[in-house]
Parts: C-alpha cells; structure tokens; sequence
C-alpha cells in the first residue's frame, strides 16, 4: 500500500447519518445535473468523506461509520448522463443526490462527480462494451445531482444495494453502497421482471455486513408514480 493509498484511506471513515427524507425535501432536487465540472476551486480540493441520508430540516450529525468495498465490477468515469436505465427493465428508482462539505460548514459543493452502478433486475452488472445501470453525474451549484435507475435485483446472498464513488478530485475518492428497506424490496420482488427469480425470504438480513452497519446506509424511498424516489446527503470531510 503507498502513502497515498493510507492517505485516501484514512479520509474516508467519516460519514454523514440522518433523518430520512419526506416529500418536502425531494421537492427542491427537481433538475439533473449533469456535463464536465465548471470549477474546482477550494471545495473540489477537499479530501474525500463519505455520506449520510437527507434530511428536511437541520444539518446532520456526524458520525463514524465504516465504508463498503467497491467490489469488482466498478468502472472508471462511466457515460455522464442522469438517466442510467439504458433499456434495463425494472421498477424505476430516482436517487437525488447532495454532496456537502463538512470543513466548509456542510456548504453544498459544486464540481464533484459521482459515479453510480448496479446490478439489474436479474442481479446482473453489465461488462465489457455494455454500460447499462451505470454513470457519473457532475454536481451542479447547489452541490445536487439526479440518478434515473431501477431498483436492484439480488445476487450472490448479499443485500440489494447501489454502489456509489464520489470524487471531489483526482486524488480523493471515496465507496460505499445505498441499501433499499427489506419491506420494499419485498414488494418489488413479488412483481415482474423481478418475479422470475425466487426472492430470499430475508434480502438484507441474510447479509451479515447489512445488519452490521447497513442500517446507516438504507435509503428512505417515497413512492411516485409506477416507483420510488429517494434522497441522501454526501459529507465530504
């Protein structure tokens, strides 16, 4: 491991955690983001934390939370685009995204990018060529960014969950994965395409690293229209 490595570990061990978020807070993520950062500036120099849900109200707490491996199916700087679907079916799934710099007072920070990828309905990552329920969104001036996905289908006895790199510069990064509530993921299961596969009894609680610490990572998705909406914040430290 080089120093840079101990370095960039190190950073990123500090993750936000809060209430969930309602309807009242989705309301103001209303655009994508998306296109190369417009600035750098001291906020893209800031060393890389992790993340914490949104809340409708007071800046989160900070607490100390470990950080989730990328596994093996993460691809550099993927497709820049909002709307990841690319054909996949599924029950849709918008993931509105802010990233906050907690040395700055948790001041939203523009120019970060965010990649996003995940398993299909069938629990299957694209590879090679294909770039299906994968992309990098660019935050824009209120530190926001938007995902269209599906929800993810289950594989390899692990909870169903999205992973997430954010990359305030070139030097700093930071992993970890959103979990989806057990008695969502239920529901979902039950329908088509999902329902070709016999769903675990247990999606999260049969994973040993959910119950440990996935809690703190569980999206609060509201219902709209045919799926789901969901928020969270990312504190970068």
């Amino acid at each position: 491991m080089t120093d840079d490595d101990t370095s960039r570990t190190s950073r990123r061990t500090l993750l936000l955690a809060a209430g969930s978020a309602g309807l009242a807070g989705l309301a103001g993520l209303a655009t994508a983001c998306s296109g190369p950062a417009a600035s750098g500036g001291a906020a893209a120099r800031q060393p890389a934390g992790a993340a914490g849900r949104a809340t409708t109200g007071s800046t989160p707490g900070c607490v100390l939370t470990p950080e989730s491996g990328e596994g093996p199916y993460y691809v550099a700087k993927e497709r820049i685009r909002s709307d990841i679907t690319e054909g996949q079916t599924g029950v849709p799934l918008r993931l509105d995204l802010t990233v906050v710099g907690m040395a700055s007072g948790c001041r939203p920070m523009p120019g970060v990018e965010i990649d996003v990828w995940q398993a299909g309905s069938d629990g299957e990552y694209s590879i090679g060529k294909a770039s299906w329920l994968r992309g990098t969104q660019v935050t824009d001036g209120s530190g926001r960014c938007v995902f269209r996905t599906i929800v993810p289908g289950w594989y390899a006895g692990l909870a169903p969950h999205i992973h997430f790199k954010v990359r305030p510069d070139a030097r700093s990064h930071t992993t970890s994965v959103f979990y989806l509530p057990e008695d969502m993921l239920l529901k979902v299961y039950a329908a088509q395409p999902y329902a070709r596969r016999k769903a675990p009894a247990q999606p999260n609680g049969r994973d040993a690293r959910y119950r440990d610490h996935g809690r703190a990572m569980t999206l609060a998705p509201v219902t709209e229209g045919t799926g789901y909406r969901a928020a969270f914040t990312v504190g970068i430290a």
